[in-house]
């Protein structure tokens, strides 16, 4: 089934989710609860879902879900797939893992991703191995997002929106024992296997999380290979002394490695070793105004390697014919310090944090080579920042929302040469900025008015206002600079960003409906040009200014107690105000629809993904990892779950996904290599074709 690209596709489906606004699986609460929920120390898995098909927000702006519940199409194996189950979502596809996600067409460091409150951006300058590359969904309790500049608590920039992946603790008043399982076969090979265990009494806990995740190259619904293979492996420990139920002190380590074949790039990654390691404070129960406090610092390293020789043989009439490989590492360190005052009438929030980050590398040709070349600091950036935020009550139905930011954010070009082709070749030449420092004073914050009328309808209305420091991947990864520059590095300025937010939301006896729109203005937003050089492909990169706007809305509707019907839709839209020209890497417009029954006992589901095509392009134009290489054609694609609850601790899950196995393709999409049989015009790769998965969930 082809969805074709017309405006009327268009306008209709907007129409029809307008109207079915009117009457999304939701579970809407105010500030006070939801503040409350996000920080429960006795969160668990809940199990009332046995498949999640579709997610919806529990506050303004505010989504909230469990990573260990099934979820379709097929469990994902990072943290991109887990996002997309979120409606605004989208990721720029590598092939079978380590998808770069995208938030209403906002890319990069426009999102701040992370996990346990610490940053790990990846080091690779064309973004292999992202934030979203290191993380095992499974193994956190929570994931908690914030769409939009409406929050300062997180760190700077986070223009489009905030990604946090959480684990729970708590306080164990007697000796206990906690444990999560999981099993994973599907097709392709896929496998997966976690394990969750916790130790806990009164004087603390220990807790390890463990995970293991392999798939072989998929076939697209037309029978042809992609290669997509990839295999993975984490372990986190926490060790947690509670000397009474209002103090904690944490001690984390995490280690992990992996490889992945990518389709579409020149190399694999062979390597994707990383080490976490942290220490919190939380203390609770302070006084009668000043109630909480808490302290953090990590250390966060990300060692990758890249090459063409791993995972493939090298083609010797491509551009990379000799077997290479680049080895790239980034250090990242930082910590946090926050206080909570409540009264009777407000809450606020308020403290520090602060970040430096240290980005290296050393590659070399042959096989292996490139361990016996010294490593080069080639750039390191640094951070602080104070925040401020605060929740006003007036009565129980309105609520005034906000924050106030300030960072001092800076970077050094290490680099003695520049080489073209994103660093993994070209001529060398000398680099102008080498050993030059910048520093910028970045600004933001927000103002949201929120308003419940009743007990069922809620609505709100914000501003916000983020300033972003252009990050490695801008700075360092493009070839030429703005007009009139000598690099990036001096030419870029930084990204400011003004938002309106607002929306509305229902929770009635039989349904449920939430919508919620935007609509920004983008000065000197960072947009990467590709044209072709005398060498191969040359990257551009310049501040334009823009707009975007767009809006998600969802609805859910309960007929019967063992029945739910629902949908939701995503539309995101981005002009450039200077040229007309439509942003780049904009999704296209997205609606999913779903029926769950459940008896308590059996559940069975479906999905149904309708996605339009996309003409609004600039070819040529996109951001560091991804660009426009022409109009896409629409899709759908259907998928089918069923569970069985075996005991209250124990479910049974299996499903299929694109069942009449469609030959489609998404839109935020990068060309097939050469290497894998792609021909040297560009063009996207193909999805998964029919996929089977079977998943054993136990819980004790």
């Amino acid at each position: 089934m082809s969805i074709p690209s017309c405006p009327a596709i268009r306008s209709s489906c907007l129409f029809a989710a307008i109207a079915a606004a009117l009457s999304s699986p939701l579970a809407f609460a105010n500030d006070a609860s939801t503040a409350d929920a996000a920080t429960d120390p006795t969160r668990t898995v809940d199990f009332e879902a046995l498949v999640v098909t579709a997610a919806a927000p529990v506050s303004a702006l505010t989504w909230e879900t469990s990573p260990r519940l099934p979820r379709q199409p097929v469990p994902a194996s990072d943290g991109a797939d887990y996002l997309k189950t979120i409606p605004g979502f989208s990721a720029v596809r590598n092939g079978g893992s380590n998808g770069d996600p995208v938030l209403r067409g906002m890319f990069g460091s426009r999102l701040n991703l992370l996990t346990n409150d610490g940053a790990m951006p990846g080091a690779c300058p064309s973004r292999m191995d992202n934030a979203m590359s290191y993380i095992a969904p499974e193994t956190y309790d929570a994931l908690v997002v914030t769409k939009g500049p409406q929050t300062v608590l997180w760190g700077p920039g986070a223009s489009a929106g905030t990604v946090r992946f959480e684990r729970d603790r708590e306080y164990y008043a007697e000796p206990a024992w906690k444990a999560a399982a999981s099993l994973l076969g599907g097709s392709w090979g896929r496998n997966d296997q976690v394990l969750d265990a916790t130790f806990g009494a009164p004087l603390g806990y220990a807790r390890i999380s463990a995970n293991r995740s392999e798939s072989g190259d998929y076939d697209d619904g037309r029978g042809e290979r992609v290669g997509s293979a990839w295999k993975k492996w984490n372990a986190d420990f926490a060790l947690g002394w509670t000397p009474d139920e209002d103090t904690l002190l944490e001690l984390g380590i995490g280690v992990g490695d992996g490889q992945a074949r990518y389709a579409t790039r020149g190399m694999d990654g062979s390597r994707f070793e990383r080490g976490n390691y942290s220490l919190r404070f939380e203390k609770a129960g302070i006084g009668d105004r000043l109630q909480e406090f808490e302290a953090s610092v990590f250390h966060n390293v990300a060692d990758h390697v890249m090459d063409n020789y791993s995972l493939r043989d090298p083609n010797p009439d491509g551009p990379m014919p000799m077997p290479m490989a680049s080895n790239v590492e980034r250090a990242t360190s930082g910590g946090r310090a926050a206080a909570t005052w409540r009264g009777a009438e407000f809450e606020l929030v308020a403290g520090i944090d602060a970040q430096d980050s240290r980005h290296r590398r050393r590659s070399a040709m042959g096989r292996g080579a490139y361990r016996a070349v010294p490593w080069t600091v080639d750039a390191r950036f640094d951070n602080l920042g104070g925040f401020a935020e605060g929740t006003w009550f007036q009565g129980d139905e309105t609520r005034w929302i906000g924050g106030v930011r300030i960072d001092r954010a800076g970077a050094e070009d290490g680099r003695q040469v520049l080489a073209g082709g994103h660093g993994h070749g070209g001529h060398a030449m000398p680099n102008p900025t080498a050993g030059r420092s910048r520093d910028e004073t970045l600004a933001a914050g927000f103002l949201r008015y929120e308003r419940d009328v009743g007990r069922r309808l809620s609505w709100y209305a914000g501003v916000g206002h983020s300033e972003r420091m252009p990050d490695y991947w801008e700075l360092f990864s493009a070839d030429m600079g703005p007009a009139g520059a000598v690099n990036a590095f001096s030419g870029l300025d930084t990204e400011k960003t003004t938002q309106l937010d607002v929306g509305l939301q229902y929770r009635g006896a039989r349904f449920d409906a939430w919508v919620s729109a935007y609509a920004g203005r983008v000065d000197d937003f960072i947009q990467f040009h590709y044209v072709d050089g005398m060498g191969g492909p040359m990257s551009m990169v310049g501040n334009i200014d823009a707009r975007t706007a767009g809006a998600e809305l969802g609805v859910e509707y309960r007929p019967k107690d063992d029945w739910t019907l629902g949908g939701s839709l995503a539309y995101a839209r981005g002009k450039d105000r200077d040229s007309g020209r439509p942003l780049p890497q904009m999704p296209p417009l997205e609606g999913r629809f779903t029926a769950n029954w459940d008896n308590g006992t059996w559940s069975a589901g479906a999905l149904l993904r309708v996605v339009d095509g996309q003409d609004r392009v600039a070819e040529g134009r996109g951001n560091v990892v991804g660009r426009d290489i022409g109009p896409s054609a629409g899709f759908a694609t259907l998928a089918l779950s069923a569970g069985y609850r075996i005991n209250d601790g124990l479910q049974l899950t299996a499903g299929v996904d694109n069942v009449f196995d469609r030959a489609y393709s998404e839109h935020l999409n990068l060309a097939g290599n050469a290497d894998f049989g792609y021909p040297a015009d560009p063009v996207r790769i193909n999805e998964p074709g029919r996929t089977f998965w079977l998943k054993l969930n136990y819980l004790y």
